[in-house]
């Protein structure tokens, strides 16, 4: 076959895997259905889980616990009013706390979350708690997970999707996949890391609204997150993570839109 066909092929393959994501309608690459990315997801939360050491400090617990189950409902209460309670399929919950000091929280495909124990002095209470929860929850209700491993296939020249990469070069598709829910690095991806990371304060501050949690919080916590660095910040451009001050002022230019969904 060759490369003009091979080329086309690409294309269309392309074109036709394309999705939106919720809320803000941006299109995206999905090479991943959820079908084939959620039992891989489960099985490294669970690995994850075992290698680690669960918190025992029982507020942490009860705070992420009763954030995330509130928060989950808001998701599953705006995608069924909005005709996509059917991209939830084989989400199953999970919120636990990490015994580690690192300043990090995150959320695989299909709601399994982690926070650990580093970021909760800097979340101070439930309102933080629900900034972080609601930012790391976007990210799987966008698909970030999906949209980052289906560029890596492609960029590894492995179109079949995950079940078929998995059988051509196994090692490598899991590597794809611990990038793909931001437990790896890859220099390459980090542009478009930061497109989602902007996406998902935007999500996020709908998803903690409708909790019933005052989205102005957020702000406060993005300030509190940067004093706790120090000031010490690698260059924007090498960052996952949009600069502190454009975060800030991100965030204040959308909560007037963010406000119509918060009661107390």
């Amino acid at each position: 076959m060759n490369t003009k066909i091979i080329s086309a092929l690409i294309i269309c393959l392309l074109v036709f895997s394309c999705a939106k994501v919720p809320l803000t309608g941006r299109r995206q690459l999905s090479l991943v259905p959820n079908s084939e990315l959620l039992p891989m997801s489960f099985d490294q939360y669970k690995s994850v889980l075992g290698e680690s050491k669960i918190s025992t400090n029982a507020e942490y617990t009860r705070m992420v616990k009763n954030v995330g189950a509130k928060i989950s409902l808001a998701v599953d209460t705006y995608m069924r009013q909005n005709g996509m309670a059917s991209q939830l399929e084989g989400y199953a919950w999970e919120f636990n706390v990490i015994e580690e000091d690192i300043v990090n929280a995150w959320c695989m495909p299909g709601g399994k979350v982690a926070f650990y124990t580093g970021i909760m002095p800097i979340c101070q209470d439930e309102k933080g708690v629900a900034v972080v929860m609601g930012h790391e929850v976007a990210h799987a209700i966008a698909n970030h997970g999906s949209e980052r491993m289906s560029q890596g296939l492609v960029a590894n020249g492995l179109l079949g999707g995950a079940s078929a990469a998995l059988g051509q070069n196994p090692t490598l598709t899991n590597q794809i996949l611990l990038q793909s829910i931001g437990m790896g690095s890859q220099i390459g991806m980090l542009k478009f890391s930061r497109t989602h990371e902007s996406e998902a304060d935007k999500m996020g501050l709908i998803f903690m609204a409708m909790a019933g949690y005052d989205p102005r919080e957020a702000p406060k916590f993005w300030e509190r997150m940067n004093a706790n660095s120090g000031g010490s910040r690698p260059p924007e451009f090498l960052s996952t993570h949009p600069n502190p001050d454009t975060r800030i002022a991100d965030l204040n230019s959308q909560m007037p839109e963010a406000l119509k969904y918060y009661k107390k």
